[in-house]
């Protein structure tokens, strides 16, 4: 740190939506233009997609090592979604935070609930919406990922999703993922300048006075 920063605590920056949104790709675009953020890995019971790595896209473990998880209370939020369960690892996350690192979670509106009990004064939430009902099907037929019935499965899940919007502080129309992600960039430059993160503005000002 130079002797003009101001030592800050980090942020959570949850980025929610239905499948198919665009959260995904948003966070993979705002990961490679902050390098002052970094991804939560969750955990998860499902198997890898194609072209998924472990440890880089999730962690990939069975079922007992997710109840294992759950008994030492080593996860900040769990959810169920499609018959999968996914968490998030407490401690990389408090550790990252700590030294001044944001990070960002691509989960959805039941582990931000938990997250909103736990950890409010850290927590910035964006829900990312499709511009239209059409368009997220599209999308998610587009990916070439699912079968015909997955996609019929999450379009259903997506009513119940989007409902959820009310509930985080700010909301996105993903209409166009550039400008979406440029709306994201602005919201995290303006949460990390709030005071109550910039934990070293005392100390700061104090060196600001010429009787020091």
């Amino acid at each position: 740190m130079t002797q003009t920063e101001i030592a800050r605590r980090g942020l959570m920056l949850v980025l929610s939506s239905p499948s198919g949104a665009g959260k995904t790709t948003l966070s993979q675009k705002l990961l490679l233009s902050d390098n002052q953020i970094v991804m939560s890995i969750s955990v998860t019971t499902r198997p890898p997609r194609p072209k998924e790595v472990d440890g880089r896209d999730y962690q990939f473990v069975s079922e007992g090592d997710f109840d294992r998880l759950l008994q030492e209370n080593a996860l900040l939020e769990y959810a169920t979604v499609f018959g999968n369960r996914y968490g998030t690892p407490k401690e990389p996350v408090n550790a990252a935070l700590k030294k001044g690192c944001d990070v960002l979670f691509d989960i959805d509106w039941q582990g931000t609930q938990q997250l909103a009990e736990s950890a409010r004064d850290d927590l910035v939430k964006v829900f990312v919406l499709p511009p239209t009902w059409n368009e997220l099907e599209v999308r998610l037929r587009a990916r070439a990922q699912d079968l015909d019935d997955v996609v019929k499965s999450r379009m259903s899940k997506a009513i119940d999703e989007m409902s959820h919007w009310a509930e985080y502080d700010y909301v996105i129309v993903n209409r166009d993922i550039e400008y979406a992600l440029s709306q994201v960039i602005s919201i995290l430059s303006a949460e990390r300048l709030k005071r109550k993160r910039q934990i070293g503005l005392s100390d700061f000002v104090k060196g600001l006075s010429p009787n020091r």
